[in-house]
């Protein structure tokens, strides 16, 4: 939970008596600094005349300034940042800069151990006041971000860990009400990606399918939201034989969380989101390597993606109704545990040959995705998991997968991606991919082996979805070791939850 608290300022930045007053210029046309939307700082000022401040993109210079010339009632420090040269830039890549700018903020307050900022809010065109507000804090919240749950407390007489930005203050002489949006928007996603970015911290033995559908039951408690989960019984029951299967070597029983939000508004569509919430992946008898291991905790960033989107539109309260699935286990090898050559049965009655136990995160989003069509009958389902390992191979840790069987769903997801800096990139789903999953003995099989992984594993997951508007979304690359911004730390990024939360604040009727 983010505790930083945001003020709309509405007197002269000048006379914020904090610990660090922010200002960001850009270049001119000529590649030079432009000064005169700052105040005169003889700092600045030598700083551009020595070329020690060029005004380049993430250039920045802190000043001290003397008390005896700005008087009690101003700042500690000032910070001038640089947004480069904005003349060309299309609306995403501002966006963009604003937040890389925002997370340099947050860098330097950490630097200087600045808890008390006040950040004067630049004029950009191309975008509006709200825009640039919201990219600009988003920066700097999800640069504030640290996972210190399981540190030990400093001992007594040494320095104090900095705990963070504890008040952020913006002022704008103009667009007051977009403002208050943007920081409203802000902090309601920033916030739910650090509350992601938490979960995928917690160890394997600090979160589990329990911890999931715990968290589920109190959104649905703190947002009038219904939460369903469904328990092993009630999966034999529903005949979820992938669920069932990935869960057998576990002592860990697993859980499937449904979390519904319903619109006030009558006749409203229905957006159906599914994240695999594999808790930990051992592979299960077909084994990982021991190297690296330590990183499966992460295989259940798709399902603590939707959670916490799910929280922004609790808060928000949209007019299209949104479900959250998360089917939960963790991949174990115990006695009883799934082996090659095994042959189960999903929901809805495909027979699935198991080749490798470590294909596993379509065996469990394949009942999801069965059940929540079935039971919701959604306008579009969008999944999201740490699926494969090849799309590392293929997309680097840049950009995500993306796939599906409805290219207007697939194309706003991309452009809500590329808005909140998440990119993705498609890839084909044609049929000579589904040929690799054919089974001799089975309806189909878990894995076409090495070629197309990325492809082969989202063939799988579309034998489920039938007709209804799909989009899968492949984070095994992005979720973790994301590529280094300045308000994405090392681990766990928080993916896929702005995206969600973009894509749902702008949905509009697919037909």
């Amino acid at each position: 939970m983010i505790s930083t608290k945001l003020i709309r300022r509405s007197k002269n930045p000048e006379t914020f008596n904090g610990d660090m007053l922010v200002y960001c210029l850009e270049l001119d046309s000529k590649d030079k600094v432009i000064t005169d939307t700052v105040p005169s700082s003889r700092e600045l000022k030598n700083a551009i005349k020595f070329g020690d401040f060029t005004g380049e993109q993430g250039d920045s210079l802190l000043v001290y300034p003397q008390v005896e010339e700005q008087g009690d009632d101003s700042p500690r420090r000032l910070l001038f940042l640089s947004l480069g040269q904005l003349k060309g830039k299309n609306a995403a890549e501002l966006r963009e800069i604003c937040r890389k700018t925002g997370g340099l903020i947050a860098a330097r307050a950490k630097g200087a151990k600045s808890t008390r900022l006040c950040l004067n809010l630049p004029e950009i065109k191309g975008l509006t006041v709200e825009n640039v507000t919201q990219c600009l804090v988003e920066g700097i919240l999800l640069g504030d971000y640290r996972f210190v749950k399981y540190k030990a407390a400093p001992e007594k007489g040494k320095k104090e860990v900095f705990k963070g930005i504890e008040q952020l203050s913006l002022y704008s002489a103009s667009g007051i009400s977009g403002m208050r949006r943007g920081m409203s928007k802000a902090h309601a996603s920033a916030n739910a990606a650090c509350t992601a970015r938490d979960m995928a911290n917690e160890p394997g033995n600090g979160w589990t399918a329990s911890h999931f559908a715990a968290y589920g039951k109190a959104l649905a408690k703190e947002y009038k939201m219904k939460c369903t989960v469904l328990g092993k019984n009630s999966m034999q029951r529903l005949a979820m034989g992938g669920l069932l299967a990935v869960n057998q070597g576990s002592a860990e029983p697993p859980k499937l969380v449904i979390l519904e939000y319903t619109s006030p508004k009558k006749g409203a569509e229905t957006i159906l989101l599914v994240g695999k919430g594999l808790t930990f992946d051992s592979g299960g008898v077909s084994l990982k390597p021991a190297s690296g291991m330590e990183d499966m905790k992460y295989d259940m960033c798709g399902g603590a993606a939707v959670l916490s989107a799910m929280a922004v539109v609790g808060k928000e309260k949209p007019d299209i109704n949104v479900v959250a699935m998360v089917p939960a286990t963790d991949n174990m090898s115990g006695s009883r545990a799934l082996k090659p050559g095994d042959i189960i049965r999903h929901f809805g009655g495909i027979t699935s040959e198991i080749v490798n136990t470590d294909a596993e995160g379509r065996l469990i989003l394949a009942d999801a995705l069965a059940y929540g069509i079935k039971k919701f009958k959604p306008t579009c389902v969008i999944d999201l998991a740490t699926l494969t390992g090849a799309v590392i191979l293929g997309l680097g840790h840049h950009r995500t997968g993306i796939l599906g069987n409805n290219q207007k769903v697939i194309d706003r997801i991309i452009g809500a991606g590329e808005r909140c800096g998440e990119p993705l990139w498609q890839l084909p789903l044609d049929v000579e991919y589904s040929k690799q999953i054919d089974s001799d003995v089975a309806d189909i099989k878990n894995t076409g082996g090495r070629p197309a992984g990325t492809i082969t594993a989202a063939a799988y997951l579309e034998k489920f979805v039938g007709d209804t508007p799909w989009a899968h979304l492949d984070i095994a690359g992005t979720a973790w070791d994301f590529t280094e911004k300045s308000y994405i730390p090392k681990g766990p990024s928080g993916t896929g939850v702005r995206t969600l939360v973009e894509f749902i604040r702008n949905w509009k009727k697919l037909s």
